[in-house]
């Protein structure tokens, strides 16, 4: 059996058995085709070069495949890269799938359970059913997908994992604010991303549907929760202030909400989702980082690189 990717070490060689996460083809400057591979197993990612690639490789190898092969590892740019060498495509039923996808540290039972009583201790009773009401359709998928395809959260159980995270943003941020209506800031935090559960494809080999690319997940939400509140009877204020909080969280037009967050539980549920977001992007990119250097440049940190402290 290969090493786990979070084992491999500079210089390492043998055989390896690794799903593919993205593919990427490209010539180098003498015209010779080659393949870019994101691998993983479910203990993270390794970047990985196919040289010289065959023409059946280049038009058959796809994201979602479980890729054998014998290569090397090697050190570039202070990140460990994969060299493929002889290498197959081998049936995704011949293997478990659970050794290749990625789950967070906390178990989705654990999540389940807390966010379940947070729902259950509501005493608005509109947005109480509204929670309950909207679980009902989306609970089996809320508790598998991730929280988007690349940056954040990018693992099977991310998107209940990252309303955990805002969740106890969202208490501590109450306990110092009492201005903030703490149960409708709680359902905003729940349903702003669930959305995604219809924009991504599922929670393995993760891609933007067609509904998700024509329509995105803030607008999927916000017209899910207005017909679901339809549906059952739910009337008043909340559900268009809950609307407002989902079509607002992504705090600017040009990060994609159609309005400017205007009540104070809309403002704070950006920040918070902002900020764990952004959080989570540093713990990965930390993630074999050395005390004392610094982290390649981060895309989703305005490409900036990060120096990881020597402090304990």
């Amino acid at each position: 059996m290969s090493k786990s990717i979070n084992e491999l070490m500079d210089g390492d060689t043998g055989s390896f058995t690794y799903l593919i996460k993205e593919i990427t083809k490209g010539v180098t400057s003498k015209g010779a085709p080659y393949l870019s591979l994101v691998l993983q197993d479910k203990t993270g990612t390794i970047d990985a070069k196919l040289w010289s690639a065959k023409p059946e490789q280049i038009a058959s190898f796809k994201a979602g495949m479980i890729l054998q092969f014998n290569g090397e590892v090697l050190s570039h740019n202070k990140q460990l890269q994969m060299r493929v060498n002889e290498c197959r495509i081998i049936e995704r039923s011949s293997v478990n799938l659970i050794d290749f996808v990625r789950e967070g540290d906390i178990p989705r039972s654990q999540l389940k359970k807390e966010i379940e009583e947070i729902i259950h201790s509501f005493e608005n009773p509109t947005l109480k059913r509204l929670l309950e009401c909207v679980m009902e359709r989306y609970e089996k998928d809320f508790y598998a997908y991730p929280a988007a395809s690349k940056l954040h959260h990018d693992f099977v159980g991310g998107l209940a994992t990252h309303v955990w995270g805002m969740l106890k943003l969202a208490k501590a941020v109450c306990d110092c604010y009492p201005l903030l209506n703490r149960e409708l800031l709680y359902t905003g935090v729940i349903l702003h991303d669930i959305g995604k559960c219809r924009e991504l494809s599922g929670p393995v080999i993760t891609e933007y549907t067609t509904e998700g690319k024509l329509l995105g997940h803030i607008s999927i939400m916000q017209a899910e929760v207005d017909a679901i509140a339809k549906e059952n009877g739910l009337e008043g204020e909340e559900i268009m202030l809950v609307r407002h909080m989902i079509l607002s969280h992504h705090g600017e037009y040009e990060f994609g909400s159609p309005v400017l967050p205007m009540i104070p539980e809309a403002e704070i549920l950006h920040y918070i989702d902002n900020m764990d977001a952004r959080m989570n992007v540093l713990v990965k990119a930390y993630d074999g980082i050395e005390p004392g250097d610094f982290t390649p440049r981060i895309f989703a940190m305005e490409n900036r690189s990060f120096y990881k402290s020597k402090l304990k």
